[in-house]
């Protein structure tokens, strides 16, 4: 059973001791706001490693993290087709959830998943978590502001060739869970959700540039793996505000083009930084202006786990966390309806809603301790 704090540092686990994980615990183990109990793994001789990388006390299976008395929050950084399975697990142990993206594949098994976490009386959080750093959060308030009048529409784009060149390990990403929709997508989707809200249809087109790739770096470098899903997608996505965006989301571009989020209003464009990281400043432009000026961002600019500390400090303070579970699913229901829209060709409809979450404030710091 998990000790019931009311004071104090939250207690932390994580499960999955994969490539994430180390930058996880870089910045969770400098917030004074937040203690890591343990590490666990399926092979609990990589979770004693990364625990004895960065001081954790313990290690051990996914179960020890359950078990662990002091353990408040599980940070769940499994591969995507098991965040389901460990996060109700995760539940069923009485402990709060944070889970890296997506929240699940099957929108289902989400929906079940949030409503066993309210049953339960624990609270779920969902990556990614940059959308809660300065760079998003200073654009999100300058739009609060009336910076840019009424927004009516949005473009963002990704272009890459695709990440086999650089990581390790990956072919997951070009299977089921991943691709550049589930991998890419919830930062450029999250990003405008929170700044135009709900989507309540979408379209899309997708398409697969080769059927097989070759790891580029590693102990795999040479390996050749097959390609599942579509490595290029277009969609664009209908608010219930009525505004409309276009995303581009691609793995098969010889050139880089990243972070390129643009929010149209009647007053004015602004160009948010890229949402896949935590700082950069935002740019304003005047209605048929030339000229950008630039929005200094204010806020976090630490890395990942930020958004486990702010939910950590709302569960203290008893109020809602910005980085809920419900976000996180209705970005899955939306990338899920991009699939379908790719497979069938017909517009699909978007259930699912969200409500508004209030910036972050500008002078959030990490490294006080608050509790």
């Amino acid at each position: 059973m998990t000790s019931q704090h009311t004071t104090g540092p939250v207690g932390v686990g994580i499960i999955g001791a994969g490539t994430i994980s180390a930058e996880y615990l870089t910045h969770l183990t400098s917030f004074p706001d937040i203690a890591v109990h343990i590490v666990g793994d399926l092979f609990p001789e990589a979770a004693a490693a990364r625990a004895a990388e960065f001081s954790v006390p313990a290690s051990g299976t996914a179960q020890d993290v359950l078990d662990h008395p002091e353990v408040e929050i599980v940070v769940n950084l499994t591969i995507p087709t098991a965040h389901a399975e460990v996060s109700r697990a995760i539940v069923a142990a009485g402990k709060h959830v944070w889970t890296e993206k997506p929240i699940t594949t099957d929108p289902a098994d989400a929906a079940a998943l949030l409503e066993a976490a309210a049953a339960a009386g624990v609270r779920v959080g969902g990556a990614p978590d940059t959308v809660l750093g300065a760079g998003i959060q200073t654009g999100l308030r300058t739009l609060r502001d009336g910076g840019i009048g009424t927004p009516a529409s949005a473009l963002t784009l990704f272009q890459s060739p695709g990440p086999e060149s650089w990581h390790p390990n990956p072919a997951f990403l070009f299977q089921e869970g991943a691709g550049p929709l589930y991998d890419i997508a919830p930062y450029y989707v999250t990003t405008l959700v929170l700044a135009l809200g709900p989507v309540v249809g979408v379209s899309a087109v997708g398409s697969r540039a080769r059927e097989q790739r070759t790891i580029g770096s590693g102990p795999k470098a040479g390996e050749v793996f097959d390609v599942t899903v579509p490595t290029q997608v277009a969609a664009l996505l209908r608010f219930a505000s009525g505004q409309n965006a276009t995303v581009l989301l691609s793995f098969d571009s010889p050139h880089t083009r990243t972070g390129f989020v643009e929010i149209y209003g009647t007053e004015g464009t602004l160009a948010f930084p890229d949402p896949n990281v935590f700082d950069g400043d935002s740019a304003l432009t005047e209605y048929r202006g030339e000229t950008a000026t630039p929005v200094p961002a204010s806020g976090a600019t630490t890395g990942r786990g930020l958004g486990v500390l702010e939910m950590a400090r709302a569960l203290r303070a008893g109020v809602p966390h910005r980085a809920q579970g419900e976000i996180a699913a209705h970005v899955l229901d939306i990338m899920v309806g991009i699939e379908t829209a790719i497979g069938t060709g017909a517009t699909v409809e978007v259930t699912s809603s969200v409500a508004e979450v209030e910036p972050m404030p500008a002078d959030f710091d990490p490294f006080a301790a608050t509790l």
